[in-house]
């Protein structure tokens, strides 16, 4: 489907779920684990974690750990649930504004437990993106780079249509790579934030999109003729699903073209 269309159904589902708002205090709970649950396990899954979806639940909801699996994949199952309320809390607050020190914290809570040193910390040495060309940019250029992009963030969020705008924060801190590790979870915490202070979904890309989701990237981040074109279509389409999943679990008839 062309994005505009896309991005036309993607704005009418939202009036409908607009018209079920707002929800009760333990729908809102609810929702939350809900959602922290499934975008928890398919973002770190997308980078190989080895977790299913039961697993995480399990481990976020009774703290139970799951015998034979590696300890860091735990870590990066806690962190990332303790990181997603944190990007809750900033999503829901009123005359948001994006900060360094909002995404620096999004990193340190999602990998606090696995590296103490670098969570929270521009990295300080070159570092490579394997099965791609692109070479991020030189380590003594991240903190001004960062600092332009939250600059153009804000000077965006009301100008650009959500879902591009959340594209954008994803595709762009995946460019700048400022982290060590840990930059593709950061990027998608990222999105979402945009996401839910625009009153739109929470997107979780699946596992079984990942070919689709790093060739858009890769696409995008082409030294000639780079496009966004992909990655664009890639998040909307999962906002459009993510609208479903809402329809479905509060019995909300959403537009018939969009079905």
């Amino acid at each position: 489907m062309e994005l505009n269309k896309l991005l036309e159904r993607i704005d009418e589902n939202k009036k409908a779920i607009n018209e079920r708002r707002p929800l009760t205090p333990a729908e809102v709970l609810e929702l939350d684990q809900y959602f922290k649950i499934g975008t928890t396990y398919s973002s770190n899954a997308l980078e190989g974690n080895s977790l299913t979806l039961t697993e995480t639940k399990v481990l976020i909801e009774d703290g139970i750990t799951v015998g034979g699996k590696p300890i860091k994949d735990c870590y990066e199952a806690t962190g990332h649930a303790n990181a997603y309320d944190f990007m809750l809390t900033i999503a829901r607050a009123e005359n948001f504004v994006l900060t360094e020190e909002i995404i620096k914290k999004l990193h340190f809570l999602f990998y606090n437990k696995i590296d103490t040193e670098q969570a929270g910390q521009y990295r300080d040495r070159q570092v490579f993106i394997t099965g791609t060309e692109y070479l991020p940019p030189a380590y003594e250029d991240v903190p001004k780079l960062m600092s332009e992009f939250a600059a153009e963030v804000n000077a965006k969020k009301d100008r650009l249509h959500p879902v591009l705008l959340s594209a954008f924060v994803h595709r762009r801190l995946v460019d700048i790579h400022p982290f060590t590790d840990g930059n593709g979870r950061t990027a998608r915490l990222l999105m979402n934030l945009i996401l839910v202070n625009k009153g739109y979904q929470v997107i979780s890309i699946p596992p079984v999109l990942r070919h689709d989701y790093i060739s858009a990237l890769v696409s995008a981040q082409k030294e000639k003729n780079p496009s966004n074109e992909k990655f664009n279509q890639l998040i909307a389409e999962c906002e459009l699903e993510a609208q479903k999943d809402y329809g479905r679990m509060f019995r909300i008839e959403l537009p018939k073209s969009s079905i």
